[in-house]
């Protein structure tokens, strides 16, 4: 090469991999769509192109200093690869988001993940391992710490939403005064049927008292004869 050795490049793609492949790791363990082998090749193939973007400018100084060498620099941009990769893992991001039948929408720390894998591999391809290293570590720290801090701050949240199913549609009103009993005020009702249920379900958007645990409301609605299923989303 012109610009980089064998071990040089050995390096760089060596280091892509392991930092896309940590990255992985954990989304892999949870069977997310895009697990330890798809961080790894999206991080080793940003890298791979950020080191080809720098290949052809040396290249293509290198030849026209040969043809002429008074030309001691040339005007070209090392980055157009780098933001080609940028616009084109959004393909694979959108891959991985989905909206479930409850309309949930999941895939979006995942998506979210794979660009931010691929950004690091941009900065490992040119060279720029400090920022690398950090941001994998930025990003293994959102991905597993901040993941359970979340939890927490959701589980002491005001607002909640419920997905419930239930036998009849008769039965919601049962459920609204159940809820209503419990000095819950009632945002937003909305019925929906979900695939691959045959039971009227409905999603109720709440707002809890406070330090009234989700888990008494829960159980509290799932005490009816009439609900079949419960869930927070």
């Amino acid at each position: 090469m012109v610009t980089l050795t064998f071990w040089e490049l050995l390096i760089r793609l060596g280091v892509a991999s392991l930092c896309g492949g940590l990255i992985g790791i954990e989304r892999g363990r949870k069977h997310r769509a895009a697990g330890f082998r798809t961080h790894m090749l999206v991080c080793m193939g940003a890298a791979l192109t950020m080191v080809l973007s720098t290949y052809l400018c040396a290249m293509l100084t290198s030849a026209l200093w040969h043809l002429d060498p008074a030309v001691d620099y040339v005007t070209t941009d090392v980055s157009r690869f780098g933001a080609q990769v940028i616009n084109g893992i959004g393909f694979i991001g959108a891959g991985t988001i989905i909206v479930t039948g409850r309309q949930q929408v999941k895939g979006m720390t995942t998506a979210a993940g794979l660009w931010a894998s691929a950004c690091m591999g941009l900065a490992i391809g040119a060279g720029f391992y400090m920022a690398a290293v950090i941001g994998c570590a930025c990003i293994i720290l959102t991905i597993v710490v901040f993941s359970k801090l979340e939890r927490i701050i959701l589980s002491r949240s005001r607002n909640i939403n419920l997905y419930v199913e239930f036998e009849h549609t008769d039965d919601l009103s049962k459920i609204m005064e159940k809820i209503k009993s419990q000095e819950i005020r009632v945002f937003d009702v909305e019925i929906t049927k979900a695939k691959g249920t045959v039971c009227p379900n409905a999603i109720f958007s709440l707002q809890l008292p406070k330090k009234k645990p989700h888990t008494a409301v829960m159980t509290a609605i799932a005490e009816l004869s009439c609900v079949r299923t419960i869930e927070e989303l």
